[in-house]
């Protein structure tokens, strides 16, 4: 599925970065769970010929307010994950949106770091896991500085401005099919039951709290 770059050496310094909402995005939409481990052997594994010298997730986390708060320790739980599986992680704390929605931008984080740690750790390859335009300028900034860069993302949706600023565009497409099926959380009995049932059973639940003292303190 995925081939060995011909263009780079044997053993390619990879640093690769990854924008978490956008291809978390993209995997739902083919119906798939992302399988983190399984994203980074394809991208940098030893079957690639490659060294991964870091795989740095960027993630968005739900703002800190009591109504965000499950949802937050939930992505935060997650986050932990990463972390223990050899994933570098770096959040944002979001701001509430429209609609009951939260937004955390951690495009401006990627493309700073990108270029601190492209300094820093030297890689002859850095992969950017996303599918987001706003990608192009840094790809073509750090081509000017000699490094190789490829964008995994899913060609089909991928846009012209950054795939023509990558020096490659890995499909990701093919990949995500071998990903498990998401779960369809299945209907609760009550939902499932036909309204004058379900009628039936909350009339039965509620009876007692009119009937006489004694049948209430049970």
């Amino acid at each position: 599925m995925r081939r060995k770059d011909s263009n780079t050496s044997a053993r390619s310094r990879v640093l690769v970065l990854v924008d978490e909402s956008n291809v978390g995005s993209s995997v739902r939409t083919a119906g798939r769970g992302l399988d983190w481990i399984k994203l980074r052997e394809f991208l940098a594994g030893p079957s690639t010929g490659r060294e991964l010298i870091e795989m740095v997730v960027y993630a968005g986390l739900p703002p800190a307010m009591p109504i965000w708060q499950e949802e937050r320790d939930k992505k935060n739980k997650f986050m932990q994950w990463l972390r223990s599986n050899g994933f570098m992680v770096v959040t944002k704390d979001g701001s509430p949106a429209e609609e009951g929605r939260y937004k955390a931008n951690v495009d401006v984080m990627m493309a700073i770091d990108a270029l601190e740690l492209s300094v820093e750790m030297q890689p002859d390859l850095v992969i950017l896991v996303t599918g987001d335009t706003d990608f192009a300028h840094l790809a073509i900034k750090l081509r000017r500085r000699g490094i190789r860069v490829e964008v995994a993302s899913v060609s089909q949706n991928l846009g012209n401005i950054l795939r023509s600023a990558a020096n490659e565009v890995i499909d990701l497409a093919p990949l995500f099919q071998t990903f498990e099926m998401m779960k369809i959380q299945e209907p609760t009995p009550n939902r499932a039951m036909p309204p004058r049932q379900n009628q039936q059973q909350h009339q039965r639940r509620r009876r007692p709290r009119f009937g006489p003292a004694k049948a209430r303190s049970v």
